[in-house]
């Protein structure tokens, strides 16, 4: 077996069963693994903590596949795969009122690098470790096994992949090849999925019960949905009765496509309108016309993708929350979120507070807001906590 071998005192979060090992705690590496392949780890003085997969070209050296004796293989991934297909049991596509999941979320269900959805009939891959690319084939004959489907897909178009010596692959995996469109059905509301091209694998499924949230806080008012992409929180605010929503994204394409979602839930056309431009410009714009609304949603991408980005992001997110809350009505509702695992909750906060003093407002916050339970976070592994955000009003 080959071995990486750690220094002396390095040990420490293995034993907290955190699955990331960096090149910096590692002393020696015997028997040159390959990309991928599995590696014994050990302490300084010998002890086996366990096992995981090799990447050379990584600065995360090594993603633990367990903490025990056991070594990953076909066994290995059957049971995990299934156990982490079995919690899901009650968001899975025999419940009629939701037929889109996350069925594998990576560490979070002990199988680093892995993410897995499952859009009606279809599955979306993404492999973006050294590990998880060693044992696509294995995972894939164990979905097409375990979880009934027409085909599964590959969408590991994923920058990350190039620091794991990978290069970006999508396509087909196994059976059929998908449609250009597949239509999900999430707590009663209808949409659309270009799992071929749309961001992440398709949808943002972890937003569910967040777009439910705003569907029962949005009737009779006048909504705002900043980065609305295919329309996600927007139907969600018209199938809850919203007076109007204006949609606001620079995608024009994916405007096109929020458009058809609305069609889709049977919404008429003078209940909402399309505006295609920079949310930054437009909301200033809406701050100079005096122009206000009832309920505003932010959900921009990400504006933190590593730690030195911080400070920058921070500016972001307190200029657009700035700007939103002096365009809400009294009353109003702001939905603000941050997508960037680097940003932690209380510094999310903060900065919303802050940008309610600048815009001379008072906020009280009335819930706190993260991903859907089908996105779940280990306790050893709060990394897997990525997305939050915080329901308001003034």
């Amino acid at each position: 077996m080959k071995q990486v071998i750690l220094k002396q005192g390095r040990e420490k979060s293995i034993l907290r069963k955190h699955p990331w090992v960096f090149s910096g705690a590692i002393q020696k590496v015997n028997g040159n693994p390959g990309p991928g392949e599995n590696v014994e780890v050990l302490t300084s003085g010998g002890h086996i903590l366990g096992h995981g997969a090799w990447s050379p070209q990584s600065q995360m050296s090594v993603r633990m596949w367990t903490y025990t004796d056991e070594i990953a293989g076909p066994e290995f991934f059957h049971r995990k795969i299934s156990q982490a297909v079995s919690s899901r049991s009650s968001f899975l596509s025999g419940n009629l009122t939701n037929n889109a999941v996350r069925i594998i979320h990576s560490e979070s269900d002990g199988l680093p690098g892995l993410t897995v959805d499952q859009y009606g009939d279809y599955l979306v891959c993404q492999f973006s470790s050294a590990g998880a690319e060693h044992w696509k084939d294995t995972v894939v004959a164990i979905l097409s096994e375990i979880v009934p489907c027409k085909g599964i897909f590959e969408r590991s178009d994923l920058s990350i992949r190039k620091k794991e010596g990978m290069i970006e692959s999508t396509g087909l995996l196994w059976g059929e090849e998908p449609p250009e469109f597949i239509e999900i059905v999430e707590d009663g509301r209808k949409y659309q999925v270009n799992i071929r091209a749309g961001h992440k694998t398709g949808f943002y499924l972890d937003q569910r019960d967040n777009r439910t949230l705003v569907g029962v806080s949005s009737k009779d008012r006048e909504v705002l949905d900043c980065f609305s992409y295919t329309g996600g929180f927007a139907v969600a605010a018209l199938a809850g009765g919203a007076r109007h929503v204006t949609l606001l994204d620079s995608s024009g394409p994916a405007l096109s496509q929020a458009e058809r979602n609305i069609s889709r839930n049977g919404i008429s056309d003078d209940r909402y309108i399309l505006m295609e431009a920079d949310v930054f410009q437009s909301l200033r714009k809406f701050r100079a016309e005096n122009r206000s609304f009832d309920l505003i949603i932010l959900d921009p991408p990400k504006f933190v993708e590593s730690r030195n980005q911080i400070d920058k992001g921070a500016r972001a997110y307190k200029d657009i929350n700035m700007i939103a809350l002096q365009i809400l009505r009294p009353g109003g509702l702001l939905f603000t979120f941050s997508c960037s695992g680097h940003m932690e909750d209380l510094l999310f906060q903060k900065i919303v507070a802050d940008a309610a003093l600048d815009a001379g407002r008072e906020l009280k916050i009335l819930k706190w807001l993260s991903q859907a339970p089908d996105h779940p976070v280990a306790a050893s592994f709060p990394e897997g906590k990525y997305l939050k955000g915080l329901m308001t009003i003034v």
